[in-house]
């Protein structure tokens, strides 16, 4: 067996792609510092318990557990960092007013969520708590998109959906949890012929809307559609007005691609509106959120709650700013103060500056600098080879 092998979907990430991450990083944190969001780290590791409460089962099979070796109870590895963020403003902060937090950090899922996806993203976010309004949909979906924004991707666009459609449907008909289960999953997956047979015995308003939904796919025009299709339940109406009043006042930070009414991701852990954000070129989203207004009442606090969360890795393939800047090479001279004034004050403005260490001039082109110091007239000056001109650069990682 070669013990360098990694497991299957799980990468090390090497110079080049972590200097893009690295950026994109500080750069999304700083903004959302601008933003008066507070910065939280949650544990990598957490009670079982306390890490899959009110979050659904379907976060359950995606978290690696193993058993502690100080208590004997069994710990997991976090999935997702926004149930933590949840616990920690409703079990910790107990702020009574709205509270803005961000955070950043890997996490490990047991299966990859797609193809040729990494089971260990990096995991970047901000949630609101303590809002219930529009405004704070609002506020969060904006925000994400100037992540995007700082990213430098363009064409994004926003699908936007609304559980509480579909969770009005099942409650009222007062469907068993067991064929609830199975409608989710068939609506996850838009198979109407699936969605006739498990609907066979419901009622047949229930069951003309829940094949109905499927099809409610669109612009603007699906919300009038849904309106005239679906019951006229109270939490319906409630659900399709969030959903015109969020679309009209993001008009000015987004484009909104599409409704989807049988959109139900995250469907055990979302209470509202869910959106998700894509780019043109890219078939997966590159950012996710929602509203989850009940998640912390299971930490004493039933907090209303939206927020979004995207993983860096993603993030960086689809943006197309370039990798590692190229340095500036100084001679080994750790004795002459002036070439060391020169070097701390280069530094100092940002500069990459890399000391050429003796015994290894042939291998001077792997440190990636395309300029050096020298001394002209006393002086230590920024020059670039004449070869430098006749080299080119390395190409951008495609990761």
């Amino acid at each position: 067996m070669r013990t360098w092998l990694l497991p299957e979907y799980i990468e090390d990430i090497l110079p080049l792609e972590a200097s893009r991450i690295e950026r994109l990083r500080r750069d999304a944190l700083d903004l959302f510092l601008t933003h008066g969001y507070q910065l939280v780290m949650p544990p990598l590791l957490e009670y079982v318990e306390s890490l899959l409460t009110g979050t659904g089962y379907d976060l359950d099979l995606r978290t690696f557990k193993l058993v502690d070796q100080l208590s004997g109870r069994t710990l997991g590895v976090r999935a997702d960092i926004t149930p933590q963020v949840a616990r920690i403003d409703a079990h910790l902060l107990n702020r009574s007013g709205v509270t803005r937090l961000c955070y950043a950090g890997s996490v490990l899922h047991t299966l990859p969520s797609g193809m040729n996806r990494t089971r260990e993203p990096l995991q970047i976010g901000a949630e609101i708590y303590g809002h219930r309004g529009i405004e704070s949909d609002v506020e969060i979906q904006s925000l994400m998109m100037k992540v995007l924004e700082i990213a430098r991707i363009d064409k994004v666009y926003l699908d936007i959906g609304h559980v509480a459609v579909f969770r009005s449907l099942v409650k009222r008909a007062k469907v068993a949890p067991g064929l609830e289960v199975e409608l989710f999953r068939a609506m996850q997956v838009k198979d109407v012929p699936v969605l006739r047979e498990l609907t066979k015995k419901l009622d047949r308003r229930t069951r003309e809307a829940l094949i109905v939904l499927p099809e409610l796919y669109g612009g603007p025009e699906v919300l009038e559609q849904a309106r005239r299709r679906l019951p006229d339940h109270a939490e319906i109406r409630a659900a399709l007005r969030s959903l015109k009043a969020l679309s009209e006042r993001l008009r000015d930070v987004a484009h909104v691609r599409c409704f989807d009414l049988a959109e139900l991701r995250g469907y055990h852990y979302h209470s509202g509106v869910v959106f998700a954000a894509y780019a043109a070129g890219w078939a997966n989203a590159l950012a996710l959120g929602g509203r989850y207004d009940e998640v912390g009442k299971a930490f004493g606090r039933a907090r209303p709650a939206t927020g979004f969360s995207m993983d860096l890795r993603e993030l960086a393939s689809a943006s197309p700013n370039g990798g590692a800047r190229p340095g500036i090479l100084a001679p080994y001279l750790p004795k002459d103060a002036g070439l060391q004034r020169r070097i701390a004050a280069l530094r100092a403005r940002g500069e990459v500056v890399i000391v050429d260490l003796p015994g290894h001039a042939a291998a001077r082109a792997e440190l990636g600098c395309d300029r050096k110091l020298v001394r002209r007239g006393g002086k230590w000056l920024i020059e670039k080879p004449k070869s430098a001109a006749k080299t080119p650069r390395p190409p951008r990682s495609a990761a």
